[in-house]
């Protein structure tokens, strides 16, 4: 119990968890923003994938990180755009849309590396340091003890991730656009009569995801792995599904769901290096987490509602009374 304290209660504990967040926080907050134009985006974990693979590709090719991450951003916006063609022009379910996608992105990668490169499963070879995203250590915040070893130091995409917590959340209620996506998304009937079009709110709602997906892809092949291989992503886009569910389609609430699950991958990784300790118990953590976290979102969502209907149900009453 002693070493599962020493790991714990450490800045790199913390370090950490901010690192492993940022890939789910950018998936999540792509989740955030298609679910309130009313579109539901589960071709996440294909968004990412594909975007990974291209901005590994380009920075290598132009030997330049911030035209892979460009380039990566460009992947998911067309990405974002597909979905949208074929959901909304060609009238597709969006769900078998985004479950083709992530087909896509899990089969079609590799055989788009092989197209490329000629390799076989991952870009090790590709990577150097001009390709990688690099870190930033944050002037006189560095030099503070503790705090500085948690919050400085980390890749530039992790700020971006972080700071796009509150551009999204001023896009959505703060600016024309985000009036007319939380339109579509609560009565698209309603929006449709005062002229908003809603077909092309959706479009851009499902490219802004792409967008989000792809920085987040960028993120996890330019930084975290510091390559592109099958397995990069491992789920990380259905658990941004979760954490956007669970903070209540928020970005706000949406970033601190994105904590918990980056906090249980943390642990999962400081726990298994424990003598003693089962390394099978210890993979299960973050599904073990994402599975109560979806269940205290279900009863928390039930009770709203019943609150809602006992609200409903009383003023009916008073309506009878008098």
């Amino acid at each position: 119990m002693s070493q599962f304290f020493d790991t714990i209660f450490k800045p790199e504990f913390v370090f950490a968890i901010i690192r492993i967040t940022s890939p789910i926080l950018f998936a999540a907050l792509a989740s955030v923003i298609a679910e309130k134009a009313g579109v539901v985006n589960i071709g996440l974990e294909g968004t990412m994938m594909i975007s990974a693979l291209f901005g590994t590709l380009i920075s290598f090719w132009t030997q330049s990180w911030l035209i892979g991450v460009l380039g990566a951003l460009v992947v998911g916006i067309l990405l974002g755009a597909m979905m949208g063609f074929f959901a909304l022009r060609l009238r597709t379910n969006i769900i078998l849309v985004g479950i083709a996608l992530n087909i896509l992105g899990s089969g079609g990668t590799v055989f788009l590396l092989y197209l490329f490169t000629g390799m076989r499963g991952n870009t090790s070879s590709l990577s150097s340091p001009n390709i990688l995203i690099p870190t930033w250590n944050i002037p006189l915040l560095k030099d503070i003890p503790v705090v500085g070893a948690m919050f400085s130091g980390h890749a530039v995409l992790t700020y971006v991730a972080f700071i796009l917590v509150f551009v999204v959340w001023f896009l959505l209620y703060k600016t024309s656009l985000g009036l007319n996506i939380r339109a579509v998304g609560e009565n698209s009937n309603a929006a449709r009569s005062v002229g908003i079009s809603v077909q092309r709110i959706q479009y851009i709602a499902l490219m802004l995801s792409g967008a989000l997906s792809g920085l987040g892809g960028a993120f996890m092949s330019m930084y975290y792995s510091q390559s592109w291989n099958t397995g990069i992503v491992a789920g990380r886009g259905f658990i941004a599904l979760a954490a956007q569910a669970m903070g209540r389609g928020e970005p706000v609430g949406t970033m601190f769901s994105s904590l918990l699950f980056g906090t249980a991958q943390a642990l999962e990784t400081r726990v298994s290096g424990i003598q003693g300790v089962s390394s099978y118990l210890v993979a299960s953590i973050p599904y073990v987490v994402t599975i109560l976290g979806l269940v205290l979102y279900m009863l928390s969502a039930k009770r709203k509602v019943r609150r809602l209907h006992q609200k409903l149900k009383n003023r009916q009453d008073a309506e009878q009374r008098t």
